[in-house]
């Protein structure tokens, strides 16, 4: 089989959207480090990341953490530990399950993920300020289908 104008141009287009990805997570890993920072000094940006999925499926247990994110259930329980000394999280017994516990954000938590996301929407608010509001929908459309499939192929 031999390659039309149209798949070398395609393979083109695709390693321009490889290029572009790499530079939008360079560009996230940046802000979810300087998010981190904000909502606690010293905070890893994994567990940041953590705190925002407890956030916003609380309440949460550790093994179900360790599934969504991909971690072993110890480094969710160093984790866990550091947002509770931080004052971000709680820990109380499962009522399902009295063996385990459940993980939710505290109030001083919730407030202080507010203040972080409140900035970081502002940020991307003002970067899309002079797009057309239909290119934002479609930008936000077209992230969400090449996110429905593993878009390295490993579903």
């Amino acid at each position: 089989m031999t390659d039309t104008p149209d798949d070398g141009e395609r393979a083109e287009a695709i390693r321009f959207v490889q290029s572009s990805l790499g530079d939008v997570f360079a560009q996230f890993r940046r802000l979810v480090k300087r998010n981190a920072e904000s909502l606690q000094p010293g905070l890893h940006p994994a567990t940041f990341k953590m705190f925002t999925v407890i956030a916003r499926h609380a309440p949460v247990t550790a093994s179900t953490l360790a599934g969504w994110l991909d971690m072993d259930k110890g480094q969710v329980s160093r984790a866990v530990r550091d947002l509770e000394e931080a004052g971000l999280v709680a820990r109380r017994p499962d009522e399902s399950d009295r063996r385990s516990f459940v993980i939710e954000p505290t109030e001083s938590g919730r407030t202080r993920l507010a203040v972080v996301r409140a900035r970081q929407e502002q940020t991307l608010h003002a970067r899309l300020a002079d797009w057309p509001v239909e290119d934002v929908h479609r930008l936000g459309e077209l992230l969400h289908a090449l996110t429905e499939q593993d878009p390295f192929g490993e579903d």
